[in-house]
């Protein structure tokens, strides 16, 4: 599939701008953020991207039915919702969890959006479409399934664009980068920027907070990133070597657990609010962020380094997750 060949859902480039009063704060670095909280599709989020290739590919294998699966609150799920009704394709997402007696966050934006939602437990990465592709199929549809977090090449070559848009930005203001922090959690986005690396000759040096300890589908994330990078080596015919021991997981954030909202997150969530104006959510970017910030505090990073944070979206989560934080706070 072709870079140009997605789509259209959501608003790009995404801002690229300065952190101009936290780099106050942490003066021996120069700190920037990528928006992509701003890609707008049902409040925006780094799916957006993923979601142009995948449901383009839904449309070009002739299907009428998106199936998708995540935890209950999932970013990934409302965004394929909207994304769905947008292509005007049926969407039904698999949320793990018992089915709540009240909708909020972003399942409550799930049903808004028209998705038909099946609650599995304990289940909350996928284990349970392929029941639910084969109901489908018996009812005379044809379902295309996107798998958890969107991950897979067809997804990833968002984030390589996003790389090819990143480097336009960067070029059109005379800016080198030197780190780029985000969060990791399903592996597509970090596949992505890997091959976008190689491919357009980003300097930066990836900087992955790992979110997510569980593994998907039996595979660790380093398995399924490594999948993904090779796949999509053979896809760009790159020649440049890419071994197992190359995938960079940040793992010294992620001890709370998947969801959980930790002192850790509130923390990054309250910094960059006051000083930037600008909102994390309390399961993947705060826990992200609180990674860049503990970095930053120990100086583990060179002096006058560039350093960009980008900010994958998750604001609906907020609202579900509000008594943890006004515990915590």
């Amino acid at each position: 599939m072709e870079l140009n060949n997605r789509f259209s859902l959501g608003f790009f480039p995404t801002p690229l701008t300065e952190l101009k009063n936290l780099s106050k704060i942490y003066s021996s670095c120069n700190l920037f953020i990528k928006r992509d909280d701003h890609t707008g599709l049902a409040s925006g989020g780094n799916k957006t991207r993923k979601l142009e290739y995948l449901i383009q590919e839904a449309i070009e294998q002739g299907c009428d039915t998106v199936i998708t699966a995540g935890a209950q609150q999932s970013n990934h799920c409302r965004q394929t919702a909207a994304a769905c009704a947008i292509a005007n394709l049926k969407c039904h997402l698999v949320l793990g969890g018992e089915k709540p007696e009240i909708y909020n966050g972003n399942i409550l934006l799930s049903e808004l959006l028209g998705a038909k939602i099946h609650f599995t437990g304990e289940n909350r990465k996928g284990e349970d479409i392929e029941q639910i592709y084969s109901s489908l199929k018996l009812q005379g549809a044809n379902p295309y399934i996107i798998p958890y977090g969107g991950s897979n090449i067809t997804g990833a070559l968002g984030y390589v664009n996003a790389v090819k848009e990143l480097q336009e930005q960067l070029t059109g203001r005379n800016l080198k980068l030197d780190y780029i922090f985000f969060a990791s959690s399903s592996g597509g986005m970090q596949a992505g920027l890997t091959l976008g690396k190689m491919l357009y000759d980003l300097e930066a040096e990836l900087i992955p907070i790992n979110i997510d300890k569980n593994e998907t589908a039996g595979q660790k994330l380093e398995e399924v990133i490594f999948g993904i990078v090779n796949q999509g080596k053979e896809m760009f015919q790159i020649n440049k070597a890419f071994d197992y021991i190359d995938i960079k997981l940040i793992k010294d954030y992620d001890k709370a657990g998947y969801g959980v909202v930790s002192s850790n997150e509130i923390e990054a969530m309250n910094l960059l609010a006051k000083t930037e104006g600008i909102l994390l959510d309390p399961v993947y970017t705060a826990r992200a962020f609180y990674g860049m910030m503990d970095y930053l505090n120990k100086r583990l990073l060179p002096e006058k380094s560039n350093v960009l944070f980008w900010h994958t979206g998750g604001l609906p989560a907020i609202f579900y997750y509000s008594a943890e934080y006004m515990m915590k706070i």
